[in-house]
């Protein structure tokens, strides 16, 4: 008996739960020959809000955990990453059109990158903390805490790769993320929430989002409850008047490097570096007892 191959339509990631886009609009996303792989959902704007309500809401439960515990959840991550490579690797392969042997290093990259920060989890905070020379009785401590709501638009290059060296600095220390994914290769990262369902981590503190950047870049940059935005994935011409939206809502700005497949599957994708943008610096002054 003959049988009829069953595609695939994703769903929306946003609190913790698969959702459709409200519109019910969808669009085709084709494989590396051009033929037709899976349907993926159209996010609206009112996807964006409950994305970033998500978010939200999410934020200060996930902030107030200990470091050691996000550790955790993310080393869980890499686990339930682990157990998934062959069908990740299956979608690598159909979307990008890469051998699997360059699929698995980049699903090999993307679980090294979240072990990485899971061991970052309880030690960027005494890296980064200080204790201040003043010229009075006084003691005076400087430590990072998470900013909030982090924004980020994701590249099509190394889709997972790329995707896992965004997200994981940015919740290691306690933010939430609202994620666009990357138009044209949205399939990976919609995939990848599939890893995030079976793991510990919590709802909201990850958001994924396919559709149109032209629709909803805009929307996310104005957004008066995002509190950081990385503009990695929008194209240089169009970063302008997402600044400047952003500005208007004193939402910080950051801009990680566009990099190649290769450089994001590489030791170029991370370090305290790619984690510090997404912290406010809070100096205590505390009376010297005597």
């Amino acid at each position: 008996m003959s049988r009829t191959t069953v595609l695939k339509t994703y769903k929306l990631w946003v609190g913790g739960a698969f959702v459709r886009s409200e519109s019910g609009r969808a669009y085709p996303v084709r494989n590396a020959r051009g033929e037709f792989w899976a349907n993926a959902p159209q996010a609206s704007r009112k996807d964006l809000r409950d994305a970033v309500q998500a978010a939200r809401s999410a934020y200060p439960s996930w902030a107030k955990r200990t470091a050691y515990n996000r550790g955790q959840i993310l080393y869980r991550v890499a686990e339930m990453l682990e157990t998934r490579r062959a069908a990740l690797r299956d979608e690598l392969h159909a979307v990008l059109g890469v051998p699997p042997s360059e699929a698995d290093a980049e699903i090999d990259a993307s679980i090294d990158r979240w072990v990485y920060y899971a061991g970052w989890s309880d030690k960027f905070g005494a890296v980064l903390s200080a204790v201040n020379p003043v010229a009075m009785p006084m003691h005076t401590f400087t430590v990072p805490e998470p900013m909030g709501v982090v924004g980020i638009a994701c590249p099509p290059e190394a889709p997972l790769a790329s995707l896992s060296s965004l997200l994981a600095p940015a919740i290691v220390s306690g933010n939430t993320v609202v994620a666009l994914l990357p138009e044209d290769v949205p399939t990976v990262g919609l995939a990848f929430a599939e890893v995030l369902a079976t793991s510990d981590l919590p709802a909201g503190v990850v958001n994924l989002l396919s559709g149109s950047p032209s629709e909803l870049l805009p929307h996310l940059a104005a957004h008066g409850g995002v509190d950081a935005l990385n503009l990695c994935g929008a194209p240089d011409a169009t970063r302008a008047p997402l600044e400047q939206a952003a500005a208007e809502t004193i939402t910080r700005l950051h801009h990680s490097p566009r990099l190649t497949p290769d450089e994001w599957r590489s030791d170029a994708a991370q370090g305290l570096h790619w984690l510090e943008p997404y912290l406010e610096f809070k100096t205590v002054w505390h009376p010297l007892g005597w």
